[in-house]
């Protein structure tokens, strides 16, 4: 079995930090695309005659290709050189992007959004499979977080500044754009971005091996569930502030900006937390996650402890490293499958976050009463944890003492 986790000699990295900078480059036009949109609905909305509600399918359509691509991508090019295939999936969403802004009518932009979203998860998955293999293998989690930065900076600047150009000149610029930085990191990561060893013995049914693996599986529910409750207060951040709170609706892009730097921190904080030690880590996030997200439904009640419980809630982001890190060690022969799988998972959160959010408030809760959806998912995710690690040391635990028998 090829230990894909390990770095090869051929596959690190003379400037890994180049390196990681160009994957980051490629998961901050994803991000802009994915997120960009939900400050446009209005423009999208008028110029394509329909109303904005409607314009949550392109949104939909979008999140339905990730989870598509993510497993279909990773299996069909198990034996495809990474660097390769990085190159040819960044093509693939400029494509989108730049057809998304062309679009001729309000269903065939939804077509070509789901288009543009069936890269997300392979890429993100293979990003973190190559960075993780261009360093030193005690610093893996922290090459992965860096990568994921990219997502993180998108929300904080990447999405503001294309709400803002895409108001101003129209909404098609914003898709343009996202084009451009894609085919600016497709040309870069053929420039710096080291060639890794291509695993010969790699097939579809190998890879589609990771969805029979109990480890990757409670990993993957770990992100679904464990994950969504930071999705759920996000959904609804701005009327929770600005009804439950009073918060001025000009403050909006402040609110964006702070949960973007608590991401930020985050997800560096986390990938040092899980270099260190990884199955420790992975339990005081979840907690951490569960008290932050709590205590939102609290502070919601002022602006700027509402504030400031936004930038502590985006630090939830510090579980993403650990559980790629995870799905990198407990995969085995399914690398690529396992990893791209987590953003789909991630994408599930969102999903599930949001929908038990609304059942909340629609139920006459609070608005806030966000932050004690996202407490119980977390909860649960820890439920998921503990389960987990019994059934690990039960299945392997028994398989290790028969070997030593034997």
């Amino acid at each position: 079995m090829q230990d894909s986790t390990a770095s090869s000699s051929q596959g690190l990295a003379r400037n890994p930090r180049l390196a990681e900078f160009v994957l980051a480059l490629g998961g901050f036009g994803i991000g802009t695309s994915e997120f960009v949109i939900m400050g446009l609905m209005n423009r999208v909305a008028g110029d394509l005659a329909v109303t904005v509600p409607q314009v949550g399918y392109a949104i939909s359509s979008y999140a339905l290709g990730v989870v598509v691509g993510a497993p279909l991508i990773s299996a069909l090019a198990a034996r495809a050189p990474r660097r390769l295939l990085l190159i040819v999936l960044m093509l693939v969403f400029a494509v989108g992007n730049i057809a998304s802004a062309m679009a001729p009518g309000f269903w065939s932009f939804v077509g070509l959004r789901f288009l543009a979203g069936l890269p997300h998860g392979a890429y993100f998955g293979i990003a973190a499979l190559v960075a993780a293999g261009a360093v030193p293998v005690d610093q893996r989690a922290r090459a992965i977080s860096r990568v994921m930065m990219g997502l993180t900076v998108a929300i904080l600047i990447g999405a503001p500044l294309g709400t803002w150009t895409g108001n101003l000149f129209g909404w098609q610029i914003a898709f343009v754009g996202v084009g451009g930085i894609a085919l600016l990191t497709a040309l870069l990561i053929r420039l710096y971005v080291p060639i890794q060893p291509v695993d010969t013995f790699a097939s579809p049914l190998r890879e589609l091996s990771a969805l029979l693996k109990q480890r990757v599986l409670v990993a993957l529910a770990l992100a679904c569930i464990g994950c969504g409750g930071m999705f759920a207060i996000f959904s609804y951040v701005m009327p929770t502030l600005t009804q439950q709170a009073g918060m001025s609706e000009s403050l909006g892009p402040l609110v964006l900006v702070i949960f973007g730097l608590g991401s930020i921190a985050g997800n560096l904080i986390g990938g040092r937390m899980a270099d260190k030690n990884l199955m420790r880590a992975i339990p005081i996030i979840l907690l951490w996650c569960g008290v932050v997200q709590g205590l939102f439904y609290f502070a919601a009640n002022n602006v700027w402890t509402g504030l400031l419980f936004v930038g502590l809630v985006g630090t939830s982001m510090a579980l993403a490293p650990s559980l790629q890190t995870r799905l990198m060690d407990v995969a085995e022969d399914a690398q690529t499958m396992a990893a791209s799988l987590n953003h789909a998972a991630f994408n599930g959160a969102n999903a599930l976050g949001a929908w038990l959010a609304g059942l909340a408030i629609s139920a006459g809760f609070s608005w806030s009463s966000t932050g004690l959806v996202g407490a119980g998912l977390a909860f649960c995710g820890l439920v998921i944890f503990a389960c987990g690690r019994w059934l690990e040391q039960r299945t392997y635990g028994a398989v290790a003492q028969r070997s030593s028998v034997g």
